[in-house]
Parts: structure tokens; sequence; C-alpha cells
């Protein structure tokens, strides 16, 4: 990796500067970077026609593997053209060129597929977007009914201003996360232990992002169904969008079919650095807020036909591009994040992450811009953006006409 992006690196996480200065002791070299770049494109639009900046794309996931990622692929597509691009290593110990194609677990780009569900529910008259969610689960607000005396519409769980405080998690760092990796908690024990905490604000006051408010949406997608969340967001959205190679995996903790391996970067007590295989992970209690495996190609096809209307219907698919009013800083709307891109495009986006992977979704309103990306980076679950993530976001959004 050139100097130069070394000093960004440090300057952006003391964390990430010391792995940087540790360096890495697998993968001595880096494999070669395969991109193309095509006519034509998966989105149409007016506002910003452009095409992607193939140099800048290359640059900024060549290198790999180095200490912030071993791997990544991208997919970008402006009005004229789009750029496919894939760097580092597929595993560590063969140092095979990284699986373009390959398979990855989503994280939260998850909860775009539970809020499309949801919303198709609410087309259909299943589901009362302002109706409290106490009315659809009231077996599990009964433990706690006295505390969660105000209502919590269903709206508020899809934008994240319900107010609740996290359930259970298997760990709290990831010493002990990793080593409970293969074992179950259910999304069920998640949800109860939320619920008995009582709640951590008054539903719609403000705005804070946390998987139980898409925990309690899957729950509600199955009581109102009858059938599972993985049946129902698979025959709602993945079959509609054509994502043939996106799965849920609920207790089984492989990822079946290509993929790239995933890492994270352990620090030792002698102060050295080590990296840890974290592929195989039982993730059943993300659930409907980030349990997705996917692939770059499926992603882009879930935001075009998601955009364009063909997922969720119109009336309803406004709750996506809208911010709740009112609420200071607030920035979610129903399963994306808005972002006012540096030339005033707006994006709208999802960003997830399990560790030894992240990625995003992204697009204009208009996808005259589309970017999705997974990067297998070192510290998935870190405080900081991965800076080969962020030169991704630079280059993607840094349009030429």
């Amino acid at each position: 990796m050139p100097a130069r992006v070394h000093a960004r690196a440090r300057r952006r996480s003391a964390a990430v500067a010391a792995v940087v200065v540790l360096g890495l002791t697998a993968a001595a070299t880096a494999p070669a970077l395969a991109d193309s770049t095509a006519p034509g494109a998966a989105s149409a639009g007016t506002a910003h026609g452009s095409r992607p900046d193939a140099k800048a794309l290359r640059a900024a996931i060549a290198g790999l593997p180095d200490a912030d990622a071993t791997a990544a692929l991208v997919r970008v597509a402006g009005k004229n053209g789009a750029w496919r691009g894939s760097s580092g290593v597929r595993d560590l110990a063969s140092g095979r060129d990284a699986d373009p194609d390959g398979r990855f677990r989503a994280g939260s780009t998850t909860k775009v597929v539970t809020a499309a569900v949801v919303l198709q529910l609410a087309a259909e008259g299943e589901v009362d977007l302002d109706a409290p969610v106490q009315r659809y689960l009231p077996d599990l607000f009964a433990r706690n009914a006295d505390a969660f005396a105000k209502p919590i519409s269903v709206r508020q769980l899809l934008n994240h201003t319900g107010g609740l405080k996290p359930g259970r998690a298997l760990g709290k760092d990831f010493a002990e996360l990793y080593a409970n990796r293969f074992e179950t908690l259910t999304p069920q024990e998640v949800a109860a232990t939320s619920i008995a905490k009582g709640p951590a604000y008054a539903p719609g006051v403000k705005q804070e992002y946390l998987g139980i408010n898409y925990t309690l949406l899957g729950l509600l997608i199955e009581k109102v169904t009858g059938r599972t969340y993985e049946s129902e967001a698979t025959r709602r959205v993945l079959k509609r969008a054509g994502m043939r190679h996106s799965s849920f995996p609920g207790t089984d903790p492989r990822i079946h079919g290509p993929h790239n391996r995933g890492y994270q970067t352990v620090r030792e007590p002698d102060g050295g650095t080590r990296l840890v295989d974290v592929t195989e992970w039982n993730q059943r209690d993300r659930f409907a807020g980030g349990d997705m495996i996917s692939t770059t190609a499926d992603l882009e096809r879930l935001t075009v036909a998601l955009f364009k209307g063909r997922i969720v219907p119109k009336p309803q698919l406004e709750e996506m591009f809208t911010v709740p009013a009112g609420i200071e800083g607030a920035t979610m709307s129903a399963g994306l994040v808005r972002f006012a891109a540096p030339d005033g495009r707006v994006v709208w986006l999802k960003t997830g992450s399990r560790h030894g992977y992240s990625s995003v979704m992204a697009a204009t309103r208009n996808l005259d811009t589309v970017l999705v990306y997974s990067v297998n980076s070192t510290d998935a679950k870190g405080e900081n953006m991965n800076p080969v993530a962020q030169r991704i976001v630079e280059a993607a959004l840094k349009v030429r006409g």
C-alpha cells in the first residue's frame, strides 16, 4: 500500500495505525487486480450523467491484502457505464485471487429486505404502520406491559425511533463472541430480554440505530403471515429481485458456495497481532436484522428492483425515502439511510457488517449512481469506517462527464 495511504489510515484511526505498523504475517504477495468496464448500466437517470471513474476505483482497491482488508468486491453503475472490480485473496493460506462473485455475510443490509416485507404487508392491508407493535406481538409485551404503556408504532420500529433497549448478546467483546460463535441465541430470546429491560426513552423522541427494532419486525412478519421470516423474505423479496445466490442460513455457521474467507485482527498479549478466521459463525441471533448471505450482484439487483418500485408498491415505497420529521439529526428511513454527497446528490444507502465482512448498497433515488461493495475487513465491527471502504466510496462518488 502506498505511503500516502498509510498516512491517511493513521490519521483516521490510531488502532488501524497500530495494525499497519505491525503488519500482516500472512500472504506475502498481493494478487492481480481484476476489473472490467462496460458500456451501458443497470440503471438510468438524468441528474448526473456520468460514467464510473475506473482509474480511481482501481486505485481504491489496489494492494490487497493489507492491514485493513483481505479482499474487496465492487460494482458501480452510472448512466453511461458500469465498472466491476475485485482485489485481494480468497483465503490467506492459498493466496488465490478473490472470487469476484463470492458470497459474503451481508449484515444489516438484511434490514432493507425486512423493511420491504413489512411495507408489502402494509400495502396488502395486513399491517398498519401507525398501529402499535404491541397489537401484533401482545404476548411479548405482556411480560412488561406497565413499562410499555406508551405504544410503539410499526413505523417507529422501521425508522429506529421506537425507544427499545438492546436484547441479550452472546458476548461483550470479540473474544467472548468468538468463543460462543457456534452457540444458538434465538430471536425470541433476544426480543424477550429487550422487553424485560423496559424502554430506553419515549417512542418518537429520538432516533437510535438498533438491531432489536428489526428483530421485532421479523417476529411481526411471522405472526402476521403464519410463516417463517426466511420463507416470506425469500418469496417476497429475494425471488422478485432475482437474488439467486442470497439466503438466510439460520443456525448453519457455514457460507455455502464460492466465498472469500473473512478475518479479524486480534491483538496478542505481547502487543503483536494475528488474523483469526471468522468465516464460520452461527448468526441466528441476527435474524431479520443481519442474517442474510448475499453477493454484490444480488445486492445490486435488489437496489435497482427496489428503487424502481418492483418490490414495494410505490405509495409504501415512499417510507423508504422519508426521514422522520421533528427529530434532530435524524437520517434513517424505513430500512435506508439518507446521505448527502459532496456534489449535492442525495444517496440512499444501507451498510452491513459482520466480523470479517463489511458491505454497502447505495444509490441515488433515480438510480443515476449505484454502488455496491463487499470488503473483507479485518476490523469490520470497529468504530471507524474501513479505509478501503472509505476509498471506494470516495472514488465511486467522484464523477466525470
